[in-house]
Order: C-alpha cells, then sequence, then structure tokens
C-alpha cells in the first residue's frame, strides 16, 4: 500500500485552501498513491469568530468535493479534518472516502487542545467543537485504519483502543503548533508507532496563519512512520506531497519478533 502526506499552509480563503487541497491529492494520486492525507481543518485557519460560519453539515460542499476527488483519482482519501455542524453543535471531523468517493469512516476528534502557551493568545477548541465520544477504524481493502486528530496523540490510551480493534495504520492529521511541534510532534508520532506496533500516517499543517500579531505557526513536519519508528517519508518545512509504501508483512514481522502486544497485562479491554 503506497500512502502519501499532503502538507498545507492553508488560510482564510475556504475555496483557495479547497483548490489547493485538490492540487496535492492530484500529485500524490500521480505518485501512486493508494491512500493520501490532508491536515487537520485544512478548509479554513483564521479567527474563531467564523469558525460558525465555516461550519457546514456532512455530506456538505466540502465532503462532496473530497468525495470527487476520491472518484476522479480512484484514490482513498484522507479527509484530515473540517468544521462538521450538527443542529447546534460543531465538531473537528475527519473523513475517509473510499475509491468511489463512499464516506468509509466518520471521526469526531475526542481530545480538545486548551491550552496557554507562551507568547501566544490563548488556544480553546472547546469554545467552538464539541467532543467526540466514538473510536473509529475502517478496512482499506483488507488493511484495519485507526483514525484521531492532532491533540488525540498525546493520548496512548486511545491508540491502544484503535489497536485492540485491529488497527495495523494509524491516522494522525494534524495542526500542531510550532511551540509544542518543535520538541514533541516526531517523539509522539514514533511513540505510537513503536508502542502500537502499527504505520502511522500524518500529514500536518505548516507555516504562520491568523493576525501576524498574534504570531500563530503551524510546526509541519509530515511524517510516515513504520512500526519499529523508523521514518520512511517526511516533509519537515514548505507546501508538498510525501509518500511511502507500507510493508504491511514487516507490521508482522515486528509484531512477532517483538510480541509486546500479546503480553500486556493490564486493561485487557483495550
Amino acid at each position: 500500500m503506497r500512502v502519501a502526506v499532503c502538507q498545507m499552509n492553508p488560510g482564510e480563503d475556504v475555496e483557495a485552501n479547497l483548490r489547493a487541497a485538490e492540487e496535492l491529492l492530484a500529485e500524490a494520486a500521480e505518485a501512486g498513491a493508494d491512500l493520501a492525507g490532508l491536515p487537520e481543518l485544512f478548509t479554513y485557519m483564521g479567527p474563531a469568530a467564523r469558525h460558525a460560519e465555516v461550519a457546514e453539515p456532512i455530506p456538505g460542499p466540502t465532503s462532496e468535493r473530497l468525495a470527487e476527488a476520491a472518484r476522479r483519482h480512484r484514490m482513498w482519501i484522507l479527509g484530515g479534518s473540517i468544521y462538521e455542524r450538527e443542529g447546534d453543535r460543531i465538531y473537528n471531523t475527519s473523513l475517509l472516502f473510499d475509491r468511489a468517493g463512499g464516506i468509509a469512516a466518520r471521526y469526531r476528534k475526542i481530545h480538545l487542545f486548551d491550552v496557554d502557551l507562551p507568547g501566544q493568545p490563548p488556544i480553546r477548541e472547546s469554545a467552538t467543537f464539541t467532543p467526540g465520544e466514538q473510536v473509529v477504524t475502517a478496512d482499506v481493502e483488507g488493511v484495519r485504519v485507526g483514525l484521531s486528530i492532532c491533540y488525540d496523540v498525546r493520548f496512548p490510551e486511545l491508540y491502544r483502543m484503535l489497536v485492540g480493534q485491529g488497527a495495523e495504520v494509524l491516522l494522525v492529521p494534524a495542526a500542531f503548533t510550532e511551540v509544542t511541534g518543535r520538541d514533541h510532534w516526531e517523539v509522539l508520532v514514533r511513540a505510537r508507532a513503536i508502542e502500537d506496533q502499527c504505520f502511522v500516517v500524518a500529514p500536518a499543517q505548516w507555516g504562520p496563519w491568523g493576525p501576524p500579531e498574534d504570531d500563530r505557526r503551524c510546526h509541519g513536519d509530515s511524517l510516515i512512520v513504520d512500526p519499529w519508528g523508523r521514518i520512511l517519508a517526511r516533509l519537515e518545512e514548505g507546501v508538498g506531497v510525501a509518500w511511502a509504501d507500507l510493508d504491511l508483512e514487516e507490521l508482522r514481522r515486528v509484531r512477532e519478533r517483538l510480541p509486546a502486544l500479546r503480553h500486556r497485562r493490564l486493561a485487557p479491554s483495550c
């Protein structure tokens, strides 16, 4: 299975962001990707005052654009995440599309990023989003994938539950801040791969966003990591696409040589 990560630097223009995403997906398809992933909240990065405005139902305009791209390229697409509106609630939602454009999975971000980082305005995802409640996996042509989003990567219990549902590939679209990302991002992504003996596919946002005086910046460094923790592909800076071939037999060899998942003694339900 060839997977690709699409790194973006979206702004406040939703249509421009969608066009940029479509161009990167086309590049991934040209490289022969079976599955291509976009980053978290790729449709809009800007003031929170517009979050309600850009939120949309599923199915809706963005999901239809992604479904059409999946059909056109005959490629699985991880739709990063978008602002999903359902009634009076907004969710940070990741969608997985099959080659025919059908929605194969929908995951709503469980862990919301509410922090006070030095030198930046407070971040309060809970002021916009309702947290999700379901752990989600899906079958991608015989390979079980587990869905997550960005801040989730700090909560290993979620990934152990995904593995408990058979996940072999963990999907982590992200918009990690530069402040935390430069020290934590690669470490966390590789840790999830090693401890869960899974491939990790982590497309990320990169670069500045929002008013210049706020000095907000996403870390980037989109990664594809194997179950031994080795980096197969990365895109540290800039906008673009990186890809790698996942050897599922190597995953099975890792799990056989080092049977840590079988040695678990705590929380057997996970």
